[in-house]
């Protein structure tokens, strides 16, 4: 009798504390992803800054987390005029056929490189817009020059497909997933949606000398498969390059950004940027206003500009690529 009433008691016991129990496990693997996930996006950053084909090598405890990659999750265009005596308009006819608009008609040739080649062309010169056929055929990254009469660069085009890392780590009521995407993060609770916790490195300043600068640092980590679980896992991170893509004033930039993780992640990427904008044109400010600017609609759906009141622009943008392994 006593025995029964002994187990009865534990039983009752362990039911009432079994919510507490499995919610302190589910906070320490919250804890343990969240951890893991700074100490890798910090080797990722150092690894970025290296030379080409250096790196080190991490033994990292990811005991009930998965590491995988996620391929091509967000794709960048960004381009710029590079001198003040031209306004470039590039449009993608289709994979093959570029069309250009050179308002004052200095363009005379393009460059078009991929990651397995590099084409120039020569441009009809012309106000109106001209077509240019080319071979080249990237699903990762090109980069388009368009050059003037004495080969000096005039305007560039950026387009970079970028991947990322997803840690995944099972809790209670299903999985938590965090995806570490182009320095930013994005974060989903089990039965919840995704919810961006840090932005992409998109830093605008005005200087004490009154000039602007927009800066943007992507970072592009290829990983291949899984990288696994365990208590003792071995990951290696070896720079393929850093690489700078624009550097230096530049004139009627343009960049747009589309996030393939999930449908709400682009919108409050969009929302972030624009935060500044919705209210100076809330406040009708808009002609002394200095930031982001949507490039047409006002919602971004076609990209960024910024508002600089006809003072200096300077823009520097660089990519960081890393490859991960086990």
């Amino acid at each position: 009798m006593l025995l029964a009433m002994v187990i009865t008691i534990m039983g009752g016991v362990w039911v009432f504390l079994n919510p507490y129990l499995s919610d302190f496990e589910d906070n320490t693997n919250w804890n343990s992803a969240t951890g893991l996930a700074d100490r890798i996006e910090d080797r990722i950053e150092v690894a970025g800054n290296a030379p080409e084909d250096t790196g080190f090598r991490n033994t990292l405890a990811i005991q009930s987390t998965v590491i995988r990659s996620v391929q091509n999750v967000e794709h960048w265009t960004i381009s710029a005029d590079l001198t003040d005596g031209d306004r470039i308009t590039l449009r993608h006819v289709n994979e093959t056929t570029l069309g250009i608009i050179a308002a004052n008609e200095t363009a005379r040739s393009i460059t078009i490189e991929s990651s397995d080649s590099l084409v120039q062309r020569q441009v009809p010169v012309s106000h109106l817009e001209v077509f240019v056929s080319h071979n080249v055929s990237s699903s990762h990254w090109r980069i388009i020059t368009v050059l003037d009469a004495d080969e000096e660069p005039i305007h560039r085009q950026v387009m970079w497909t970028l991947s990322g890392l997803q840690i995944t780590t099972s809790m209670g009521q299903g999985q938590h997933q965090i995806v570490l995407m182009n320095n930013a993060r994005a974060e989903r609770f089990p039965n919840q949606a995704w919810e961006v916790s840090a932005m992409p490195l998109v830093e605008f300043d005005r200087m004490a000398n009154n000039e602007l600068r927009l800066s943007m640092l992507l970072t592009d980590v290829v990983a291949n498969g899984s990288i696994g679980t365990g208590s003792n896992v071995g990951m290696q991170f070896v720079s393929q390059g850093p690489i700078t893509l624009f550097t230096g004033q530049a004139y009627n930039v343009n960049f747009n950004v589309l996030n393939a993780l999930h449908d709400v992640i682009t919108p409050q990427y969009h929302n972030n940027w624009l935060a500044d904008y919705t209210i100076q044109r809330s406040a009708g400010t808009l002609d002394t206003y200095i930031g982001f600017s949507p490039y047409e609609r006002a919602s971004g759906a076609d990209g960024f500009s910024v508002s600089s009141q006809n003072l200096p622009l300077y823009f520097e943008v660089d990519i960081q690529r890393v490859e991960v392994s086990r």
